[in-house]
């Protein structure tokens, strides 16, 4: 006769919160990546960048200095994605918390004892 199968733990879903984690930092981070193309596609090609007036950027017969320009200026959006981003973190961190004492306490509550193992005589 077999004994009776040991009860299965349900694991903790830190893969989402990592997700949600991963989602949130690249939000709120997105335009200071703009920012950073920007400067290094402009200081690879000497070309001038500024928020106050586009300026030619001739690379390969092509001028990118509207694009550049649209890049530098996309970092003002940092004014609401930084608050928001760390809005969002506040958020995420409170729901991970309680989620994670409940989930403690749902087990610790809920599963039955450990079985000891039969007596070889």
């Amino acid at each position: 006769m077999n004994p009776p199968p040991l009860p299965v733990r349900k694991r903790f879903p830190w893969i989402l919160y990592g997700i949600a984690l991963v989602l949130i930092v690249g939000f709120a981070l997105a335009p200071v990546g703009s920012v950073m193309l920007c400067a290094e596609i402009a200081n690879a090609h000497g070309c001038k960048v500024d928020e106050g007036s586009m300026h030619p950027c001739i690379i390969n017969s092509h001028d990118y200095g509207e694009l550049l320009y649209d890049l530098g200026v996309m970092g003002w959006f940092m004014l609401v994605t930084l608050p928001g981003g760390l809005l969002a973190f506040v958020f995420w961190l409170m729901a991970l918390i309680l989620h994670r004492v409940s989930w403690r306490k749902q087990f610790s509550a809920g599963l039955p004892p450990i079985p000891s193992p039969p007596s070889p005589a």
